[in-house]
């Protein structure tokens, strides 16, 4: 098995709530090991939620207007 990261980027004045809603909806799903809600004071208006999956990521709940990519890990520390 594969372990993915999985990247929700989302911009404006509700990005960060938005994702905090996604971020709450997560530890339920299948696979789903952790994840980190990320912002930054260089880049205001936008937030990232950046998750672990033990395996295929499944359909997640985006926010409309959200960004998303997976990623596989190909190695770690």
């Amino acid at each position: 098995m594969t372990a993915r990261v999985h990247y929700a980027e989302a911009r404006g004045e509700h990005a960060e709530a938005d994702l905090r809603a996604f971020l709450n909806a997560l530890p339920g799903l299948p696979g789903f090991v952790g994840a980190e809600l990320l912002v930054s004071p260089a880049q205001p208006g936008l937030a990232l939620v950046a998750s672990r999956w033990a395996e295929e990521v499944p359909p997640l709940p985006l926010p409309g207007g959200v960004r998303a990519w997976v990623f596989e890990v190909l190695d770690g520390r």
